[in-house]
């Protein structure tokens, strides 16, 4: 039996065994029928934080932000074009740390935007700060390499 991956969809996030060999293929959840991977950041919530950050075998950038925020407004095209380019090597997601105080104040926000990376559910590499993608894929490709 060849090796898994576990990938949570991201629409119903109920977790999914794919062939690692597959991952480009880009495949289909199980239970919902809905692509795992579409290009777009998935909405991190205090529900499925933990099912994206801990259970996935794919490792998570999360964009922790507010609406309200203008830098963050600014990243919010650079975020969505690292989902575009880095799945399914990796999974981006958001989180509006005003809706979501809770896992802001758990993984000590202090400033927006942040973003974090992390694997197997523990965080990997932090930067604060908007930046444009050449900067973001940089850090991301250091970041996942150190590791």
């Amino acid at each position: 039996m060849t090796n898994q991956v576990l990938i949570p969809c991201p629409h119903c996030n109920t977790v999914n065994r794919l062939a690692p060999e597959r991952l480009a293929d880009h495949g289909k959840c199980g239970k919902c029928g809905q692509p795992l991977f579409a290009g777009q950041p998935l909405t991190l919530t205090a529900a499925n934080f933990e099912r994206h950050a801990g259970s996935a075998d794919l490792p998570l950038l999360v964009d922790f932000g507010a609406a309200w925020c203008g830098p963050c407004r600014m990243m919010a095209p650079v975020i969505d074009q690292a989902a575009e380019a880095f799945e399914p090597r990796l999974r981006v997601g958001k989180l509006d740390t005003e809706a979501e105080q809770g896992l802001a104040a758990r993984f000590n926000i202090r400033s927006i935007p942040t973003l974090a990376l992390f694997r197997s559910g523990r965080e990997i590499a932090r930067i604060s700060g908007a930046m444009p993608l050449p900067q973001l894929t940089r850090w991301i490709e250091q970041s996942l390499a150190a590791t």
